[in-house]
Formats: structure tokens, C-alpha cells, sequence
């Protein structure tokens, strides 16, 4: 039986799958993914992307010994990974310095500079910040000149991962996003302002062309795969939407993992314009369709902070959803506790590095069920705050929000998200729908399926839904009103807060 091998590099894991055109798994491997030291003084997160390449070789190695005969029938590879990193290579496609990750801030005490250099009616200019790969790259020019100089080619994870397999230089109008628009030509660029140079580009394919064919001679169990193709694929984010079945227009969808993914999917008739909404990111997803929304910096992974700040560190993963149920079957007192989940700063839709978190409420009864039950609440607002501008750009309210990652296992938070936007919640059967967006690609790129959207309605299925409970809403609704509140109260204490580090 015929399978395609589908990896999903995420910020916690690197996932590997072997599935067959049904969506079912035959083998699967993950590894720790490398740590980028995100949260140091100066606001640095960096990787070696060599690392990312050696665990691929170990999954690789993993899936072959675990079923031999499946490997031996894989018939195309197609990877997702983390973006908003940037991996710079010199001429010989070696990497310059260790990759910039989504998560490095550097940039952000110098972005009203760079500002103020670029082009004020540039239609790019409002998505800047200092998470803006372009903004990255600046802060190479300044701090690291000799490095840029000698730069070639920008790639992110999963297009280094293809490059090393296949020799191939190349990425996808999706993951390239904001540094496409940057370079567009608009009398100057926003890249030719900043003294960038656009060059530094790839050529950009669709996620289902294939960049290439695997080389021969490469180490261990990938030697085996010798002339198989590989496909451009994505970001995990559009990957893992595919997954969930959610690439398709009037859906949302929400990935909560170590951050939180939160948009809604429009179809734009060739030559409209897309919609807009403050904060959020709208991005050509291909075949018409548009999303509005992006990536947050907290996810499910402010569950895992409190945990170690009231309980310790935990063993594994399986220990870490008994110590969150616990929790949350704890009392509650009936005076709600508010948190502001911007523990990291936040990206959409506030794009602001110096947002801080903050528990709200706190009285002598509350325990630490309370805490974990307001951080639930905490991300849902902040979803619940994406979900109203998506909608608004819209002109429509979606029919449903399909949930994947890590805290879509938790019942609890799968309700309050309900509850809290208004919206049905759906979880598919896959465990790991980057992995499945991935598979989905290779599938529909080795022409087993006419579109992505045929390959999702034939390998994404339901396992549960949750609906909105009347009452909940009510009390929700009015709770979310202070969270805005409460949002714009501190948000001045927060900044002099972060300036007092400085």
C-alpha cells in the first residue's frame, strides 16, 4: 500500500507520519524540537537549523525501523513547519547564523526607526512590527552587517528541510507572506527602503508543486527515498487548517498549541479585494480563499506555565493533561478571576512585544482551580476578540470554529471556547492535524485527489462537537466586557513595566 511521509516541525515537537490517501496512520514519530532560549535578556530566540535537519534524519531512521515495508512504499514527502523564521545561507546553502525565530524581539526597540524610513503609502506598511520578518532582517543590517552582506537566499524551516533533501532552493506564497508583499515593487519596495535587497527571496511555488526529488546518498534511512518528490507544502498554521478540514470559505479554525492560531476563511472573487480587520493579518491562501487572523504568542502553553508555577514541573505530556484536569475539577469560588494571557507580549492582534500577563480579581478563597479556569477563559477572550474582527471583515458570522492542537483534547476548554465565542466547536478525529494538512498536500499533489478541497472532504472527520450553552454565554458575555476593560487599563503598566528592564 502505497503512503506519503507527512512532518509537522511544531515549537514543541517535530512530527512524523507515514499515511495512506484514507488518512490513516501506519507509523508515527516525534522528537523534542530544539529550544530557541526565547525569554532572555535583550529578547533573543535563535536555533541552529542544522538541528531541525538532524532530527528529520532520526524520524526518518525511526519510521524505517518501525515499519520497514511502509517506508519502503512512500511515494512523496511534503513537510509544514514553524514560521516567521528567518534561516539565512550564503552562496554554498550554508547557514550564515543560527535562524531568527517567531519568537525573537530584538527588533522591537528600533521599529519606529524603521518606520519612519518606509514608504507611508505603502499598502504593506500596517503589518510592520517587530515580528515582521523584514523588521528581522533590519535588525541583521544593523547589528550583524557583515552577515546580511554575505546572505543569498531567506529561507524558513520547512524550506531549509526541502532544500537539504532536495537541493532545491524554494518556498511558498503562504509562509512568505509578509516579506512578498515587502518586496513587491511599489515605487520603492518596503525591502529597497529599509536598503534590503529583494533578492534575498526564494522562488515561491504553490504548497502542492513539488520543489524537487529527494537526492541520492543522503544519510540513513532517508538514502531510501532517492528520486521520491517532494512537495513545496506550508506553514503549520495552513497546514494544520487543511487537517482540520477548515481550508474552506465561512469557517474559522483555532490551533492552540505552545501559541494560539486564530482566524476566519473568506473566498475572494478574482479581483476584489480582500477583506481587512485591525490587528489581523489577511493572507492569499490560494484557490480564491483568504484568511484573516494569525498567529498569537500564547496558546495552551500558559496552561503549562501555571503549572509550573503552582505545581512544579511535570514528567510528560500525559502527566500535564491529569495535572490540568485536576485542577479544573478543584471548587470554584463565585467571584470570577480575569487573566491576560500576554505573558510573551502578543502578536495578533496587537502586534506589541511589551503586553505583559496579569491575574485580575485575586481574593483570599481563591485557589489554584480558580487560576486554571481563568486562564481557559483568558485565551478564549482573546480568541472571542479575533473571531468579532474576522467577522466583521466578513460581513458574516462563520458556521463553525474547527479546534486542533494540544488543548483541543481538554473537553473543559473545547466548551468555554464554545460558550465564550457563540459559535459551535468541532474537533476532528486527527491527533495531529498539521501532520495531516501535510499528508493532504502530498496526496493532492501526487494528483490523487483534484483539489485540496476534495482531499480534505475525503480524509477529515468529526469525533466531537460542542455547542454553545444559553446561559453561559450570558454570564461569558458580560465577563468579557471587563477583560476588554481590564485589557485597556494595563496595558500603560505593562509598557513601564518592560521599560523599567531596559
Amino acid at each position: 500500500m502505497s503512503v506519503v511521509l507527512a512532518c509537522d516541525l511544531g515549537g514543541t515537537s517535530f512530527r512524523a507520519a507515514l499515511y495512506d490517501a484514507q488518512g490513516q496512520v501506519w507509523a508515527e514519530h516525534a522528537l523534542p524540537s530544539p529550544t530557541d532560549g526565547a525569554g532572555a535578556a535583550g529578547g533573543q530566540a535563535e536555533i541552529d537549523a542544522d538541528e531541525w535537519w538532524a532530527i528529520l534524519i532520526s524520524l526518518a531512521d525511526a519510521l524505517a525501523a518501525q515499519a520497514p515495508a511502509r517506508f519502503a512504499e512512500i511515494r512523496g514527502i511534503a513537510i509544514c513547519g514553524v514560521t516567521r523564521t528567518q534561516i539565512l545561507l550564503d552562496d554554498a546553502g550554508q547557514p550564515l547564523r543560527p535562524a531568527l525565530t517567531w519568537r525573537d524581539t530584538r527588533a522591537a526597540p528600533d521599529i519606529e526607526a524603521l518606520l519612519a524610513r518606509l514608504p507611508q503609502d505603502h499598502p504593506e506598511l500596517p503589518q510592520v512590527n517587530a515580528f515582521h520578518p523584514m523588521a528581522r532582517l533590519d535588525w541583521l543590517r544593523r547589528h550583524e552587517p557583515t552577515v546580511l552582506a554575505q546572505a543569498c537566499c531567506v529561507l524558513e524551516p520547512k524550506d531549509y528541510l526541502n532544500f537539504r533533501l532536495t537541493g532545491v532552493r524554494a518556498s511558498d506564497p503562504v509562509s512568505m507572506a509578509r516579506l512578498h508583499a515587502a518586496a513587491a515593487p511599489l515605487r520603492p519596495s518596503l525591502l529597497a527602503a529599509a536598503g534590503l535587497a529583494a533578492g534575498l527571496l526564494p522562488p515561491l511555488l504553490s504548497p502542492t508543486d513539488a520543489v524537487g526529488t529527494v537526492s541520492a546518498g543522503l544519510p540513513g534511512a532517508l538514502a531510501q527515498l532517492a528520486g521520491v518528490p517532494v512537495f513545496c507544502c506550508a506553514n503549520d498554521t495552513w497546514a494544520a487548517v487543511a487537517g482540520l478540514g477548515a481550508l474552506r470559505a465561512g469557517h474559522a479554525y483555532n490551533i492552540s498549541g505552545t501559541t494560539e492560531v486564530f482566524g476566519v476563511i473568506a473566498d475572494v472573487p478574482h479581483g476584489q479585494s480582500a477583506p481587512r480587520a485591525a490587528g489581523l493579518m489577511t493572507v492569499d491562501w490560494g484557490d480564491g480563499l483568504h484568511q484573516i487572523g494569525g498567529p498569537g504568542q500564547n496558546g495552551a502553553d500558559t496552561m503549562a506555565w501555571l503549572l509550573s508555577v503552582v505545581q512544579g514541573a511535570g514528567s510528560d505530556q500525559q502527566s500535564l493533561a491529569a495535572r490540568v484536569e485536576a485542577l479544573l475539577a478543584a471548587p470554584r469560588d463565585p467571584q470570577p478571576v480575569l487573566f491576560l494571557p500576554y505573558l510573551q507580549g502578543e502578536r495578533v492582534p496587537y502586534w506589541d512585544a511589551d503586553l505583559r500577563g496579569a491575574f485580575v480579581g485575586l481574593n483570599r478563597r481563591h485557589g489554584a482551580g480558580d487560576l486554571a479556569w481563568a486562564v481557559l477563559e483568558g485565551v478564549a477572550f482573546l480568541n472571542r476578540l479575533v473571531l468579532e474582527r474576522g467577522e466583521a471583515a466578513l460581513g458574516a458570522a462563520v458556521t463553525e470554529i474547527r479546534f486542533g492542537g494540544g488543548a483541543a483534547a481538554n473537553a473543559a476548554w473545547c466548551q468555554v471556547k464554545a460558550d465564550i465565542c457563540g459559535r459551535p466547536v468541532s474537533v476532528g478525529t486527527a491527533r495531529e492535524p498539521g501532520a495531516l494538512g501535510a499528508a493532504v498536500v502530498a496526496w493532492t499533489g501526487l494528483g490523487h485527489f483534484p483539489s485540496l478541497a476534495a482531499a480534505q472532504e475525503s480524509v477529515v472527520r468529526e469525533a466531537r462537537r460542542y455547542l454553545p450553552d444559553p446561559a453561559r454565554q450570558r454570564h461569558y458575555g458580560a465577563l468579557y466586557q471587563q477583560y476588554r476593560a481590564t485589557e485597556a487599563a494595563l496595558a500603560p503598566v505593562s509598557k513601564a513595566l518592560v521599560g523599567m528592564s531596559k
